[in-house]
């Protein structure tokens, strides 16, 4: 009996291994991998490329013309040594999107990131005039002193402020994403729906709000100077930020930009730290 109870329990031990064995395989990494994704329309990689080939191409500044499609990395057909030593091509692909949705996600973020900068360049030269940052009878907002240079008039915004901004930032940001036919999925890239009237507070549209723009001029031609000005403005605003941070980083600059103590990528140094 003793022989026939030790025989049973070892076989119960290891069942009870092999349903844990299976749980863990189910959950890892390993075990996902042989699961069967769903259905997705896919798209040939060379026709792609070609389109895009194509868009760089026409585009007519001199980049355009004298190197067309700017691909260093690849990233449009990726071929190398991967992990575990295979060697094969492999498509850009952020998020299993697959490579099409990849690229219109890449060329959307180049067009918003463009008006960011360009917001950002024109803002920077504002703020620098004493309109802005001269003295003035009222008060623009509490805590604002004259003199302060662009990056220093942020540190000056009360917290209660910054968060408004960043609230605002925030639900254009969702706004944009609400397509009829998203980037990602065939739509135009750097498109931003018409808002007006969507809530109470939204009066006009983000993109043209007085109807000043013709919609019958050549649309293509018009994105092309939108992302030559958008290229150029990132260049510009990130000279003025190292200009600032390190002296004599930018000769062309070199003496006209104040120097800032503090850190662009702590927006609330000035409110708060989460490590001190």
């Amino acid at each position: 009996k003793s022989v026939h109870g030790a025989s049973a329990k070892r076989s119960l031990v290891r069942k009870l291994k092999m349903k844990v064995l299976a749980l863990v395989l189910s959950l890892s990494a390993h075990g996902l991998a042989y699961v069967n994704k769903a259905p997705r329309k896919d798209f040939a990689l060379a026709a792609t490329k070609k389109d895009m080939m194509a868009l760089a191409e026409a585009n007519p500044d001199y980049l355009g013309q004298s190197l067309g499609l700017w691909d260093p990395l690849g990233a449009q057909n990726l071929c190398g040594l991967f992990t575990f030593g295979l060697v094969g091509c492999l498509n850009l692909d952020f998020w299993t999107l697959g490579n099409e949705a990849t690229i219109g996600y890449l060329r959307h973020a180049e067009i918003k990131h463009g008006r960011v900068a360009m917001a950002a360049f024109l803002g920077y030269l504002a703020q620098s005039t004493p309109v802005v940052s001269g003295p003035h009878a009222k008060l623009p907002y509490s805590g604002y002193e004259p003199g302060l240079t662009p990056p220093e008039q942020w540190d000056a915004i009360p917290l209660a402020g910054k968060i408004q901004i960043f609230g605002i930032i925030g639900m254009l940001e969702s706004y944009g994403e609400i397509l009829p036919q998203h980037y990602c999925n065939g739509g135009l890239p750097g498109y931003y729906p018409p808002i007006k009237g969507n809530r109470f507070e939204l009066i006009f549209n983000l993109y043209d709000p007085f109807n000043w723009f013709d919609d019958n001029k050549d649309k293509v031609r018009g994105r092309q100077v939108e992302i030559n000005n958008g290229r150029l403005a990132m260049l510009g605003i990130f000279s003025i930020i190292s200009e600032s941070k390190v002296p004599g980083s930018v000769p062309l600059i070199t003496g006209l930009i104040p120097e800032y103590k503090g850190d662009y990528m702590v927006p609330f140094e000035a409110d708060f730290s989460i490590f001190s």
